[in-house]
Order: structure tokens, then sequence, then C-alpha cells
């Protein structure tokens, strides 16, 4: 089962990985040194010259050795009581229950604050989003999409924020399915502040996420990095309705260029919400009509990550509820493209610029790829680097 830590109290481990999640800074040299000493008391413990070395810069430093001007101790402490309340819990990039495809991204968070059941965090889930101010029919899609993928079994992931946001959770909600809402604020303060009840609602049926610590207010700088684990955290993200210029369309571009499946609603050429999922399909987004269209297009994608949630807790995974796919079938190697990654692939790893020349593929279209080999237990990565398994 997973390994969640006593709520009572927090481990030495836990203290020592909230110290490291929140010296700040660049995330890689931290993450880089989880990976080499497998937890983070064995990082804390380290002579601060191995910090150094490991590329750790002056103020890191300070917060893992406790200075209080550089880690305060009121947010320490603030920190530490929400980590003992029921059901709340800091996973670290060295945990074990990381969520597999949020380890695939560009720039991984290295810790998540999450407030509900972390299960759902391996779950199939589609990311819902679109414009804060919808049409009334921009809204009813949101709602149906929803309730219709939700009904066969996916998670519903979103922002939390108004509009669609809160219809795709809503709708999730409404009909028993698994939402996940990933915020850009704290994992304790809703934004907007009337979308707090919702917020209580989900961490109680679903998971809140979210890489700030408690009691960190909005900031707008948040937000398009809240997006990149919104689409990290799913296996495809549905755009319903969104303007020229929106943050949807940066969790779109996100999670292509992660990728990810962008599928995207039509809307009338006279709505201006529309013209952003009009753009998404000029440059590639899949146009869907209906939920089925994309239960089709991951229906083998959610399988895998279901063996996958299966392998991790050891047995039988009814407990979280129906999953949606069959087992998927393996990667056909007659397929010209998916045969020449094979190929190219051996058994020491190989970076992305390795496979991208010696296949003459896109790195996007050699993402896609790789992660569906490695949902099927194929291909291994670690590094960024590719290996057959």
């Amino acid at each position: 089962m997973l390994n969640i830590p006593d709520n009572g109290r927090i481990d030495a481990d836990t203290d020592a990985l909230l110290a490291l999640t929140l010296a700040g800074g660049s995330a890689a040299p931290r993450r880089a040194l989880l990976e080499t000493h497998g937890s983070a008391t064995a990082v804390r413990a380290l002579p601060r010259q191995r910090w150094r070395e490991a590329g750790l810069d002056t103020a890191q430093i300070r917060a893992l050795e406790g200075d209080p001007e550089a880690l305060a101790p009121t947010l320490l402490m603030r920190c530490r009581d929400w980590l003992q309340m029921p059901g709340h819990r800091l996973i670290g990039w060295q945990d074990i229950d990381y969520p597999p495809l949020l380890r695939r991204i560009g720039s991984p968070p290295l810790g998540l604050f999450v407030a509900g059941d972390a299960t759902l965090l391996w779950h199939p889930a589609v990311a819902v989003v679109g414009s804060r101010s919808p049409t009334v029919g921009g809204r009813d899609n949101a709602r149906s999409f929803s309730c219709a993928l939700a009904a066969a079994g996916f998670g519903i992931t979103s922002g939390l924020a108004a509009g669609v946001d809160r219809a795709a959770h809503e709708a999730a909600l409404g009909v028993g399915g698994m939402t996940i809402a990933v915020l850009g604020t704290g994992p304790d303060v809703a934004y907007p502040q009337g979308h707090a009840a919702l917020l209580a609602r989900v961490s109680g049926a679903g998971v809140v996420v979210s890489e700030h610590p408690p009691g960190t207010d909005a900031r707008r700088e948040h937000f398009p990095s809240r997006n990149r684990i919104i689409a990290g955290l799913t296996l495809g993200t549905l755009v319903i309705e969104a303007a020229s210029r929106s943050g949807a369309l940066i969790t779109a571009r996100l999670a292509a260029d992660a990728g990810r499946e962008v599928f995207a609603v039509p809307g009338s050429i006279h709505n201006p919400m529309a013209r952003g999922c009009h753009r998404l399909i000029r440059d590639g987004a899949a146009l869907v009509e209906s939920a089925d269209d994309v239960i089709a297009a991951l229906g083998s994608w959610a399988g895998a990550l279901r063996g996958d949630l299966q392998r991790r807790l050891g047995g039988s995974i009814s407990d979280t509820g129906p999953v949606p796919g069959a087992p998927p079938d393996p990667v056909s190697l007659n397929d010209p493209a998916h045969h020449r990654l094979w190929q190219a692939l051996g058994h020491d790893p190989s970076d992305m610029d390795q496979l991208v020349g010696r296949t003459g593929l896109t790195a996007a279209d050699l993402s896609s790829m790789l992660l569906h080999m490695e949902l099927q237990g194929r291909v291994a990565v670690e590094h960024g680097r590719y290996s057959r398994r």
C-alpha cells in the first residue's frame, strides 16, 4: 500500500524534505541530490561542501542548515501544523508515490503538498480547462464532457478557477467521480476565495495538489507554473473554451510538449471564446465533439497506467474506482515510426537528442511514443535517458 506517514507527527525524513522543499531556488540540484542519496534525511546530513558541489546556492544551504533568516520559523511551523492534519502529506521527488506521469515533464516539482487521496495522482485523468468567463454553452460543455469522462472512469483534473474549472470539478463530484485540483496557491488557500467550499469538497472526495507551502496566497506568476502540473499529471488536456490569449492555451502547449494528447472543442466563428480552440485545432489538436472521442484516444494509455497503479498497490485497485480502458495492446513494431524508435533504443541509456538524431523523428513525437512504451513496461527512463526494459 502507499507509504503514508503517521499524521500524528512529522517524521525525520518528512521534516528534512520540508526544509529541502522550502529552500527555494533551482530545483534541479535538489532533485539530483535526492536521486543520488535516496532520502531527504541523507541529503540533509551531507556536509556543506557536498551541497555546494551539487550546485546549491548560499540561500539554499542556509535554509538546509536551519538559518531562521533563510527559512522562516513561522513558515516552517505552519507547514508542520498542516502536515499533522489527517489526509495531508508532502510527496517528494525521491518518494515511490511521486506521480509517474509528472516525472516526465521538463521541470517537475521537487515536492507536492497533497490533501486528500494521494492514490488518485496515479489514476488515469484528463485535464479539463478553459475560460474563467465561459459562455452558457461553454459551461454546459464543461459539465457534459466532465460528467461523461468521470462516469467512464477518468479523473477530472483542473485548477479550481472560476468558469470552466469550477464546472468541471463540480460535474465530476456530482456523478461520484474522481477530481484533482491543482492550485497556484497553498493547498489550503482557495482562489478565488468564493471557492473555499469547493476546495473542501475536492479535498474530501478527491485530491488537492500544490507545489506551494500552506498559506501561500495567489500570485500571478504561480499560475503558468501551476498549469505545467495540470498538464503533467494527465494523459491529455481538453480545452473547452478559450480566448486567443488564455492560460488554457499554456496548459495545452505544455501538454503537447510533454507528449500528451491535446483536444479542443470547436465553436462558433462569431464566439471570441472559441478562437483559442480553433487555433489549437489548426496547430494539430484533435477536434472533439463528444467525450467518446477523448475516451477512444486515451483508452490504451489509461489501461497501461492501470497496470502501473495495480503494481504499485500490490494487487487489486478496486478501491480506487473504475479504471477506463482495456489493457493495452503492445506497440506494434510494424508501425514504421515505432519500429525506428525501437531500433534506436538500446540497453544503454540514450538521451532525447540522441534518439532524435537516430530516428529523424521530432522530440514531441518521440516523447509521446516513449510515454506509451514506458507505461507498457517496455522502456525505462532515468535522468531523462531511455533504454529498453
